[in-house]
């Protein structure tokens, strides 16, 4: 039995939502998405409580959701729909990647970041890249990130299990610099198929929600 708002079908577009107060970057950002046969704009929200309400109904499988919202913030929006969406992917927007809000999204549970003036292909690159199971993030934006963390902003790093190899070691160390899977394996002269293979192995035995999360457990002076 199929969930309301969700198909089973493999072949289905993309079902992305879009979350941000001004109406003009909605409009141009819908065009672009519904100009792509595999994706569809499935929903609209002005505010973050109406985000999380508009969510819930529909259950995107991605949501493009802007950091700073009047009534409820980007950041207390994902938290929000997180809870009760577990699997939702959440990219965050901003005129900045320098908005300090932006790490406390994805401590809320996003899974990237995508800045406002990007390329239309950037914004459909970025949408296929997150369903598929990477994380959205621009390499000046991951060096932060890492930085964030190893100054006490973020969580501390916790240690990482011993039981990854080598090889997996290496390419969530790539991660962290902002790599994405083809660049993995162009860098590393293995398939782009094999990259994910080995990011869901690193995935699953850190216990890690995405890679973002699994970034944290490396150690802070092997990381950049």
């Amino acid at each position: 039995m199929e969930t309301e708002g969700q198909s089973s079908d493999p072949e289905a577009p993309i079902r992305v939502m879009l979350v941000d107060d001004h109406v003009f970057w909605r409009r141009g950002v819908k065009q672009i998405i519904d100009e792509q046969p595999d994706m569809e704009v499935v929903a609209e929200a002005s505010n973050g409580e109406e985000a999380v309400s508009r969510a819930t109904s529909v259950r995107p499988e991605i949501i493009l959701m802007d950091v700073n919202m009047p009534k409820m913030s980007g950041v207390q929006a994902t938290r929000a729909i997180i809870e009760v969406l577990p699997d939702v992917r959440i990219v965050m927007l901003s005129v900045s990647d320098t908005d300090d809000n932006l790490f406390e999204s994805l401590k809320a549970g996003a899974v990237g970041f995508l800045s406002k003036d990007v390329d239309p292909e950037e914004v459909t690159r970025s949408v296929r890249s997150t369903v598929q199971g990477e994380s959205t993030l621009s390499k000046f934006l991951a060096a932060r990130l890492v930085k964030y963390i190893q100054r006490g902003g973020a969580e501390q790093p916790r240690k990482a299990p011993t039981n990854l190899t080598e090889r997996e070691e290496e390419i969530l160390r790539l991660i962290a610099r902002g790599s994405r899977d083809r660049e993995i394996a162009e860098q590393l002269y293995i398939s782009e198929s094999t990259v994910k293979k080995h990011v869901q192995n690193v995935l699953r035995k850190l216990q890690a929600r995405n890679r973002v999360e699994a970034v944290s457990y490396l150690d802070p002076g092997n990381r950049l």
